[in-house]
């Protein structure tokens, strides 16, 4: 049951109405282009700030309290915009948001390895996180497919009620979470001192601390490239109209790479690097093509990606020891923040410069960097 109650969580968290209207509802409010900009450096700052200390929280008191905690907060946000629509209210939302992206980055993944560690299961979680990610991409389908028609029926209002719903619920499905830690040793008993031991392995320990890279990089810039999707359909020439099929046939290659990763967790580090180096191929020779034909190699490339960053994530917890397994892996989730922002702000810098397509293929290239380090990685040995 364990793993049904993950993927039940990671659908609900992602169940959200209100993603796909949430900017309507700004404009409606009167928030210009450059206060909704602001919004999301609000958001952005909140999790990159919260990140770390809430993962060494989860380490010191519960994962499982975090993941409970953490819904309930966005919840809040989500109510605030719709019963006081105003940018007050908009940023107040965003910082707890931000918030709720922070406590359960770090205590999901924690909670999940251990859990399946503690069955003698943990070679399963590179596909039991793969499978959490495509129920997510799903419940994010369904939500956005549905916001239409009850956004006509009711308005923000019921789109706002269904997303404080399924943020209730999943904040209630943490509570059937089952979470057995082990006693922890004189010294880490405090916060302050499980900090610095998380702070400590990711710094002082290579094997950990090549991990984490992997899994921030290989995350973080297909995650920021995805929000460029459309303007890259658009540049192709064809309808609007078409556009979000082009958009849905990513979708399908990202949440395939999740479904897969489970195939994929025990690859050589040589086939591992191969991977990653074919998909930056394909995703540039996609986005070069100008035709929407090349979505689909984009597709490819997408769903590679999301199976090389959940297999990142099962690698890194292989080498995590210690108790200040969420504070460690609240370190990769900063370092995916900060290389999501340097994307933003590195594609708004070339944007003027290059095609969309011509910006999609520079941002591979690091990819090929990755793979050569990657293909050259020595196997450690889990602690």
């Amino acid at each position: 049951m364990l793993v049904f109650k993950l993927y039940a969580y990671a659908f609900l968290g992602e169940f959200i109405l209100l993603y796909p209207v949430y900017t309507l509802l700004f404009a409606d409010a009167g928030v210009s282009v450059a206060e909704a900009s602001v919004l999301f450096v609000i958001w952005s700052v909140t999790g990159m700030v919260l990140e770390v200390p809430s993962g060494a929280w989860a380490d010191t008191v519960s994962r499982r309290l975090l993941l409970f905690l953490g819904p309930l907060l966005a919840g809040a946000g989500y109510a605030l915009w719709v019963s006081v629509p105003s940018f007050g209210a908009f940023a107040a939302g965003f910082v707890l948001w931000g918030a709720q992206g922070a406590l359960v980055s770090g205590s999901y993944e924690a909670l999940a390895y251990e859990e399946l560690q503690r069955r003698g299961q943990e070679d399963r979680y590179a596909a039991v996180m793969g499978r959490a990610e495509a129920a997510g991409l799903v419940a994010n389908a369904l939500a956005i497919g549905l916001a239409v028609p009850v956004f006509a029926a009711g308005g923000y209002a019921v789109v706002g009620a269904a997303s404080v719903a399924a943020c209730v619920l999943c904040a209630v499905t943490a509570l059937t979470l089952p979470e057995h830690r082990a006693p922890r040793a004189a010294g880490e008993e405090g916060y302050l001192a499980v900090l610095r031991s998380g702070l400590a392995a990711a710094r002082a320990d290579r094997a950990v601390l090549r991990a984490l890279l992997l899994v921030a990089v290989v995350t973080a810039i297909w995650g920021a490239l995805e929000e460029y999707i459309p303007f890259l359909g658009v540049e192709t020439g064809v309808a609007q109209s078409t556009v979000p099929l082009l958009v849905l046939v990513v979708w399908i290659g990202a949440t395939a790479g999740g479904l897969l990763a489970g195939a994929a967790a025990r690859l050589p580090d040589r086939a591992y690097g191969l991977t990653v180096a074919a998909a930056a191929v394909a995703l540039a020779a996609g986005a070069l093509s100008g035709h929407p034909a090349g979505f689909v190699l984009i597709a490819v490339a997408f769903g590679a990606f999301q199976l090389a960053g959940v297999v990142a994530d099962a690698r890194l917890q292989e080498r995590i020891g210690g108790a200040a397994r969420a504070t460690v892996t609240s370190v990769a989730g900063l370092g995916v923040n900060v290389i999501t922002l340097a994307v933003y702000a590195g594609y708004g810098a070339v944007s003027g410069r290059l095609s969309n397509g011509a910006a999609f293929a520079l941002f591979a290239v690091p990819y090929l960097v990755v793979a050569v380090l990657a293909g050259r990685r020595e196997r450690v040995v889990a602690q």
